[in-house]
């Protein structure tokens, strides 16, 4: 599958992002021929952490989450990390524009603790997808079908768990982006 000509925005809090989950899906957008923006709530250097306690690397932000809209990509990607993903899910900007994806019909990926975010933009009802475990309840509480899986995709949603599960996270990513907008994104079951 090939992006090219496709903009991609992957989200990253200032701190506590999981290196990995930022990292993978920025490498295979990029392999397939997209272009990546790095957006977060501050200019700068955002830091990364492996495990959500040891440090990871620190990555140039882009753009301002303020400084953005939808329109601008054709996707979505928010990565995990527990601190992170509590960070990007408490700013409000940030949730306006994850739930602008879903009324725009783009395809979105998040994984692990990432569907925080979704929860608060309001985007889960009717809705199958998996996070880690610790986040079921929160999504079943928003009207989501919880279902443990490496990767699910239900109309141009892609979750997964964890890590381990980014080679399948990365591949459904670039395939849902390189398929582009899916109509029945915006639509509620």
């Amino acid at each position: 599958m090939q992006l090219d000509g496709k903009n991609i925005a992957i989200l990253i809090a200032p701190r506590g992002t999981e290196e990995p989950e930022f990292a993978k899906p920025k490498e295979a957008v990029e392999a397939a021929g997209g272009t990546v923006t790095v957006v977060s709530l501050e200019s700068g250097m955002a830091k990364t952490v492996n495990g959500d306690l040891d440090p990871g690397a620190e990555y140039p932000v882009d753009k301002i989450v303020g400084e953005v809209s939808a329109d601008q990509f054709d996707g979505l990607v928010i990565p995990g990390g527990t601190v992170g993903a509590d960070t990007l899910r408490a700013d409000a900007d940030t949730v306006a524009f994850v739930r602008a994806f879903f009324e725009q019909s783009k395809p979105v990926g998040a994984i692990c603790h990432a569907p925080w975010t979704l929860v608060e933009a309001g985007v889960l009802n009717g809705r199958e997808l998996t996070s880690y475990p610790s986040l079921q309840t929160d999504i079943r509480n928003a009207g989501g079908t919880w279902t443990d899986a490496e990767v699910v995709v239900d109309r141009g949603l892609v979750t997964s768990r964890d890590p381990n599960d980014l080679p399948a996270f990365c591949e459904k990513i670039v395939e849902e982006f390189a398929e582009g907008r899916h109509e029945a994104q915006s639509r509620s079951a």
